[in-house]
């Protein structure tokens, strides 16, 4: 029986995929992703969320299912008892499965649910507090940071270190590859909270990123005519005396974040390498959204807004030595859903469910392997939605303008300015539907910053009605699912009750432990038919 892989899921929360040094940012320090893809794993550099922000996505991309197929597409509705998700399947299927305590991804009010995905769950030590930001911004309203996320140098302690939650996850993790409770094959889910806000990070990192080196910044303009949301938020985030070098300094912090993170990922690559498990590992690291960092003069996310820099992730694959691999940069138009379906694949777990995640084995083993044709994402809601008002108001008061989300959570109030889209994108085109605001459009070999909205432009009327077209299919396609176990019309009474005038004398009980054993009515009525006509 061929071994099964240890498999690792190594999941930031909010990265970029501009953030890696090897898709072309010269001013990131990402070493560790940059050696593991010289020779042992592939990095998608057009890899694409299905929603721009965290439990929409985590609930996509752990069921090979798109948000809106089951109506996973706020931050208030996770995957509840019924449902099925990855890490049960491996679980179900004889993997031992760790994570640790970041969810964003089951129901947490059912007891028992969260602790069923997994047969150990590490909860990091809350007494062991991480020193705080080095200069104690007390923030009046109206300053330029209050609204900004920015909090800079964070201290060390005693040992020199920031030793936060997620250095805690880790060291947990590598514990448990060093020292497995038992022979089955493991499982590690790794949910980290960086490069997420606020942005803050300790030395090294925080001086390690030269300033000089950073990419232009994408600025937002009244003349753009890109979604209203965006100059909304933008509006109440107050940061017009922002200059380029305080963005520059919160853009190099968040790089600084981003190099913590690759540190990490080496740390357990190490690991592995020291338990002689490397070779037979499969290693997913991607996170689940990005980030603006000042651009479009925004900062953090967006939960309708569609942005490469808020839809497209990290995405390196790292499969089993016995696995063709074409390893460096694949430029594949890939999803999130995808890695569901090729880590059951190199499992050997069984799909329980149908997705929509395609098989990415083929791409890793060879970079001509055509992606898809079109990667979606998608976000926002309808107006009078209930959930809106109780997740965005914080209470009967409304949301308190010293709240820190508060002009994200003002803007999305607004019926028409939290409007359902949709992106469907190719590696040429951005189109994003909307169900109350003008729809986008952008030709991204000509305009790669997504500035200039070319949805009335008539040059680009039959690429526009294409991409229409193929949004539709898309839904179509992908607006529901039926599950794989089907269910009977009929209760066992109701059935005796219609088969009981067919059954031969003698063979009652024969046929009530056929209705037992789920025996349909017409297989039933046949059976009787046959005895009867052999006497």
């Amino acid at each position: 029986m061929k071994k099964r892989p240890t498999i690792i899921i190594f999941n930031p929360d909010e990265m970029r995929a501009d953030s890696l040094h090897h898709l072309g940012n010269e001013a990131s320090h990402t070493p560790n992703l940059d050696d593991i893809i010289k020779n042992d794993a592939v990095s998608f550099s057009n890899a694409f969320c299905q929603n721009p922000v965290c439990v929409p996505s985590r609930c996509s991309f752990m069921t090979g299912l798109y948000p809106h197929t089951n109506g996973h597409r706020t931050m208030s509705y996770l995957l509840r008892p019924g449902e099925s998700s990855l890490l049960k399947e491996l679980k179900d299927s004889g993997y031992y499965v760790w994570m640790n305590d970041r969810n964003d991804l089951t129901a947490g009010q059912y007891d028992g649910w969260t602790e069923s995905l997994a047969d150990e769950i590490y909860y990091n030590d809350p007494t062991k507090r991480a020193p705080g930001p080095k200069v104690d911004r007390k923030l009046e309203m109206g300053d330029k940071n209050f609204y900004s996320h920015f909090k800079g140098e964070l201290g060390v302690d005693e040992n020199g270190l920031n030793y936060s939650a997620d250095d805690q996850a880790i060291d947990a993790a590598i514990e448990r590859i060093k020292n497995p409770l038992d022979d089955r094959p493991l499982c590690i889910f790794l949910g980290l909270f960086y490069p997420h806000v606020p942005y803050q990070v300790e030395n090294p990192y925080f001086s390690a990123i030269d300033r000089t080196k950073l990419k232009m910044r994408i600025k937002l303009s009244d003349t753009l005519d890109k979604a209203p949301i965006l100059y909304a938020i933008n509006k109440e985030e107050k940061m017009s005396d922002y200059t380029e070098d305080d963005y520059n300094e919160l853009r190099a912090t968040y790089l600084g974040m981003c190099m913590k993170v690759d540190y990490q990922f080496g740390k357990i690559v190490k690991a592995l390498k020291e338990t002689n498990t490397y070779d037979d590992s499969a290693i997913f690291f991607f996170s689940d959204h990005g980030d603006f960092t000042g651009d479009y003069s925004l900062v953090e996310k967006c939960q309708n807004s569609f942005e490469d820099c808020l839809t497209n992730v990290p995405f390196v694959v790292k499969l089993p030595k016995e696995y063709k691999v074409s390893p460096g940069v694949n430029d594949s138009l890939v999803e999130l859903v995808d890695f569901y379906k090729t880590c059951l694949d190199i499992s050997g777990t069984k799909e329980t469910h149908t997705n929509f995640g395609r098989n990415l084995v083929a791409n890793i083993a060879n970079k001509d392997v055509c992606g898809r044709d079109y990667v979606f994402s998608e976000g926002g809601r309808e107006p009078g939605e209930t959930w809106a008002d109780e997740y965005h108001s914080d209470g009967p008061n409304g949301t308190s303008p010293n709240n820190e989300y508060y002009p994200k959570k003002i803007a999305q109030k607004d019926d028409k300015l939290h409007d359902k889209g949709i992106m469907c994108r190719n590696k040429e085109y951005k189109y994003v539907s909307r169900s109350h605001t003008k729809d986008e459009f952008y030709d991204l070999i000509n305009d790669p910053f997504e500035l200039f909205n070319q949805i009335d432009n008539p040059k680009y009327k039959e690429i526009i009605a294409d991409m229409r077209y193929e949004t539709l299919k898309w839904l179509e396609r992908t607006s529901d699912i039926v599950p794989f176990d089907l269910d009977s019309r009929l209760t066992k009474k109701m059935l005796w009750s219609k088969v009981s005038q067919y059954v031969p004398d003698g063979y009652e009980d024969d046929i009530k432990n056929k209705i037992d054993s789920g025996m349909g009515l017409v297989p039933i009525i046949m059976y009787c038919l046959s005895i009867n006509k052999t006497k």
